[in-house]
This record gives C-alpha cells, sequence and structure tokens, in this order.
C-alpha cells in the first residue's frame, strides 16, 4: 500500500481505539470530570501522566530542534525530564495530601484568597493556551503531509477529535484515552530509530548507535562522521556549543520548573487513590517518559546526517518523491540562487537555497531513510497520539479553571453539580475554537511555542506552589503579586522580541544575553524575591493556614481537601 493509505488506515484504527475508550469511560459526575474519581491504578496513571507530558514538541519537534541545534540542544533534554524529577519528588506529593481538583483551588485555599484564586486561573488558562497552540500546530502538520488535506482543515479535524472525547469524557475518558496514546506514540517512536538504528551503525538499540560508527559499525564515528559533513557545509560541527553559558542555564531552568509548575501535569496526581499511589505513578511516568527521551538524541543525529547526504549539492529534478511531497506543504522550500539547477544547502545564509522547517525532521525521517511505507504511516499516527492526547490535557485545565475556579469557588458558588458539569464542557467547547485558531495561526515553531509555555509557568506557578507548600509565612499579598509580576514580566518581554521587534531578537539586545526561551527563569527569580519581601513586611497567613501547610507535609495518607473561606 502507499503511505497514504497506510496512514490513513493507522490513524483511522488509532482514533476509533480513542473514541472507543472515551466512549466507555465517559464522565458521569463532576468527581470523574476533573479527577477520574481519583480512582487511578499508578501504572496506568504513569501511563497517562507520560502521555499527557511527553507532547507534540517531545514527538514532533524535540529531536527536529536538536537536530538543528546541535549540543546545544541538550537544553531541551535537561530541562524537560530534569523538571519532571521536580515536580516528583518536590511537589505532587504534597499537593495529592491538599486532596484538591486544580492548582488555582490549591492557591486559593493556600493563601485565603478569592485574589490569589482568581490570579491563578487566569495564569492557569494563559500557560494553558500557550502550550496547546504548539499541540494544535504539530495535528496541521501531520494531517497536511500524509493524509492529504490543507493544515487549516487538518486543525479542524484534530479540533473534532480532542472535543469528542475531552468533553464527553473529561478526566476519566482523556486518562484511559491517554493510555492507550501512549502505547501508540512510544512504539510509533522507537520502531523507526531501531529501523535506522540498524541501517547506519548496526546497533539494534538506538542510544549505543548513537555513540557507534556508521556503515554497520565499520566506519567512522558517527557524532564524527557529522562534525565533518555538518563543517564542510559552513554549518559548524554539530557538537559544538554556541549558546552563552548564562542562556543556556537560563533555558534549561526554565524548562525544569516551568514543567515543575505545569497546572495539566500537575491534576494527574491527583487521579491517583492516595499520596503513596502519587509517587508511584511519578515512577513509572519517568521510567516510560525516558524511553522516548533516552531516543531523541539519537534520532536528531540520524536524521541530520541521512538529511545532509540526502540534498547536499544534489540536481533538483532528480529529488525523491518525499522532498517534492514536504515540498508541497511549505515547510520545505527552494529557491535556485545561483541558477544551476541544484540544491546548496549551507550555512552561509546569503547562498544557502534551501529552507527547512525543522519541525519536519522525525516525521520526514522514515521517508528520507527508505523505510517501508506502513512505518511511514505509523510515524504520523504516533505525532498525532502525541499532539492529541497533551491537548486534552490542557483543555481540561482550562475547562475545569472555568467551570470549578471561576464558576463554583467564585462566581456562583451555589451552581449545582449538573450546571458545573454544563458549564466545564462548555469552557472546554469554547477552548478547542480558539485553540485551533491559533493552531492555524501559530507564532513559532511547536517547542519553540511550547518553550514560552514552560517560562510562563516558571514565573507565575512555580514560585507560588514551592513558597505555598514549605513557607508559612508566605501571605496572600506576597503570593498575588509575585505571579502578576512574574508573569507579566515574562510574557511581555517574550511578546516584545518575538512580535513587537523581532528585528532586535539577538543577543546583543536581551537582558543579561538571556533569550526569550530562558526569561521565564528571570520572571521565577522576581516572584520568589517579590512574594519573599513582601509578606515579611505584611501580616502572617492566618492560624489555620499554617497549620494546614503543616498537615499538607506530614508524608503519611492522602488527606482530605480543605475548604478554607477568602
Amino acid at each position: 500500500m502507499t503511505v497514504q493509505a497506510w496512514t490513513f488506515v493507522l490513524v483511522g484504527l488509532s482514533f476509533a481505539l480513542y473514541i472507543g475508550v472515551a466512549i466507555l469511560a465517559r464522565a458521569r459526575s463532576t468527581g470523574e470530570f476533573y479527577v477520574a474519581s481519583s480512582q487511578v491504578p499508578a501504572v496506568l496513571n504513569g501511563m497517562a501522566t507520560a502521555a499527557d507530558w511527553m507532547s507534540a514538541a517531545s514527538f514532533i519537534s524535540m529531536a527536529g530542534l536538536i537536530s538543528f541545534m546541535g549540543r546545544d540542544g541538550a537544553v531541551y533534554l535537561m530541562g524537560w525530564t530534569g523538571g519532571y524529577v521536580l515536580l516528583a519528588l518536590l511537589l505532587a506529593p504534597y499537593l495529592r495530601k491538599f486532596g484538591k481538583f486544580t492548582v488555582p483551588d490549591f492557591v486559593g485555599d493556600r493563601y485565603a484568597s478569592q485574589t490569589a484564586r482568581m490570579v491563578a486561573i487566569v495564569c492557569a488558562i494563559f500557560v494553558s493556551f500557550t502550550y496547546v497552540v504548539g499541540q494544535m500546530r504539530g495535528v496541521g502538520i501531520v494531517f497536511s503531509q500524509f493524509l492529504g488535506v490543507g493544515i487549516v482543515q487538518g486543525v479542524l479535524i484534530g479540533m473534532g477529535i480532542v472535543f469528542f472525547y475531552a468533553v464527553l469524557g473529561g478526566m476519566k475518558g482523556i486518562t484511559y484515552t491517554q493510555v492507550a496514546q501512549y502505547c501508540v506514540l512510544i512504539f510509533a517512536y522507537m520502531v523507526p530509530a531501531i529501523y535506522i538504528s540498524i541501517m547506519i551503525t548496526g546497533h539494534a538499540i538506538p542510544q549505543l548507535g548513537f555513540g557507534g560508527n556508521v556503515d554497520g559499525g565499520n566506519g567512522a564515528a558517527l557524532l564524527q562522521t557529522l562534525d565533518e559533513l555538518s563543517e564542510k557545509l559552513g554549518f559548524g560541527a554539530y557538537t559544538e556549543r554556541r549558546l552563552g553559558k548564562l542562556d543556556m542555564f537560563a533555558i534549561t531552568l526554565a524548562l525544569m520548573v516551568g514543567t515543575a509548575g505545569l497546572p495539566h501535569v500537575i491534576v494527574r496526581f491527583y487521579t491517583v487513590k492516595k499520596v503513596a499511589a502519587a509517587r508511584s505513578s511519578a515512577g513509572w511516568a519517568l521510567l516510560f517518559i525516558a524511553l522516548l527521551y533516552t531516543t531523541a538524541p539519537a534520532v536528531a543525529v540520524f536524521a541530520r546526517t541521512n538529511l545532509l547526504q540526502a540534498v547536499d549539492d544534489q540536481p533538483y529534478a532528480s529529488v525523491p518523491s518525499w522532498f517534492k511531497s514536504w515540498e508541497s506543504t511549505g515547510l520545505i522550500q527552494f529557491d535556485d540562487k545561483n541558477g544551476d539547477g541544484k540544491i546548496r544547502y549551507v550555512g552561509d545564509a546569503t547562498e544557502n537555497e534551501l529552507t527547512i522547517d525543522r519541525d519536519i525532521m522525525v516525521l520526514a525521517n522514515p521517508e528520507i531513510a527508505n523505510l517501508p511505507n506502513w512505518v511511514v504511516g505509523l510515524v504520523a499516527a504516533g505525532g498525532l497520539a502525541a499532539a492529541l492526547s497533551t491537548a486534552a490535557g490542557l483543555l481540561l485545565v482550562i475547562s475545569t479553571s472555568i467551570a470549578h475556579d471561576l464558576f463554583k469557588r467564585g462566581l456562583k458558588p451555589n451552581i449545582s453539580e449538573r450546571g458545573e458539569l454544563i458549564t466545564a464542557r462548555c469552557a472546554a467547547a469554547v477552548a478547542v475554537i480558539v485553540a485551533g485558531y491559533f493552531g492555524i495561526n501559530p507564532p513559532g515553531y511547536v517547542a519553540e511555542v511550547v518553550a514560552f509555555a514552560f517560562g510562563l509557568a516558571a514565573a507565575s506557578f512555580f514560585p507560588a506552589i514551592l513558597l505555598g507548600i514549605f513557607s508559612k509565612r508566605v501571605n496572600k499579598y506576597g503570593a498575588v503579586t509575585g505571579m502578576v509580576v512574574g508573569i507579566l514580566f515574562t510574557a511581555i518581554y517574550i511578546v516584545y522580541f518575538r512580535f513587537i521587534e523581532p528585528g532586535k531578537n539577538s543577543r546583543e539586545h536581551w537582558l543579561f544575553g538571556i533569550s526569550p526561551k530562558g526569561i521565564g527563569t528571570v520572571g521565577m527569580v522576581l516572584n520568589f524575591v517579590i512574594a519573599l519581601t513582601i509578606s515579611r513586611f505584611t501580616p502572617p497567613p492566618p492560624e489555620p493556614i499554617q497549620r494546614l501547610i503543616e498537615e499538607i507535609r506530614i508524608p503519611r495518607g492522602a488527606g482530605e481537601g480543605h475548604e478554607v473561606d477568602a
């Protein structure tokens, strides 16, 4: 069968699986809609957490970024994996002990403030929308290439699927759907990686192939070969560091603490029965995540090596079918500047004739390596699974922030459970439409957009959550001011350099040489300093709040949810 036929079959079967699971696990109460009634087994929750966390940025874009950035791309690996460890060990058990539905719930009750709750709601929605944009772009890319539809139509189809199982099933449906999606995405990621590793280095394990030799193990070291090829074309050595040390540190830290502050990941730890299960599911999730993340550097090297060998100085008239196919989507562009009919792909921008969207590297990798058509279709299904699983989790955060935190705990406290459930589903529907619009008109690469979301989470949620757990002195005045200043500073910095003055988006104009992707670290520091300083000069939290903090830190039992009047 053709690539398109295989893609239709595999994507169709995977979609049927997701919808079937959503129907069987549909939510019938707010408890099931928000946290699956806290009855999800630890292993399954770990698998669902991995799928929720490994978005289109992880599956589609991360290896592509590393393939273009080389050694500097390690910031994404270190930041995202380190952040998950930080979340699992430092925050998740205590938040589960608190026993609430959402992050704004924790912030509002911990700081005994409706203002703090409202600020947290705004931050949750803002961060989640920024993140979901990247997922919708990933959906559009996969559909436009493999199913023969435009990016707009692809995003619309993805919106329909997410709307169906997110709105129908809530957290219960999403959780069990994400278990299925993890199985699809990890299989789709590993199969081509193993195939190509055997072809290039002779190793069946991609992680060993990454450090092995080319030509089935008989040639030079793979990384050395790629370094030489990259330098020959003027891109510089693949293993050379180009990011400034401070910027690298800032980006890594922003991604790390941003992971720990992402509301759609944190809420997953409310779906298990008790604190011990939260810890256990975190460990399982880390194992499931490691399968992909330890493979990504190898995939990046394989893809970059194959690409440079495939396009360098090749006659345009005889390029393979995959090149023409991707060119038709606009994600590969060729401009024959010297009119010789050959592709000149070099590091010098004035001479370079080829523009490649880095988001295609993982998706195009099987075609470049000439793998069987069914593998190409499998990768398409895996990319969609990664994008849709995270999109569903983010949309649930948005809907619960509006229905539970804004209405139930704020504007309309007497709303019935049925009314709250309807509100949550309507909010999810509106969120799907807004996310789809930005997926059609994205502000950057998938992983780049996601990095901005992590920076915003780092600057807003992380300090409020960490101080809320470990400091009895920090009060609502400090927490609210810190969150507002942190997220405003970070958002303004990103918007200024990305949209207002993109011509100044370079190291000489950045604050302390820190790029927009790393500025969340500075926003986080501002948040911490302001929260601690203002809390020092204002009244301490009430005595019940201080007792509550001590109880949260007791490492036994899941505890009950606490209601604290603002």
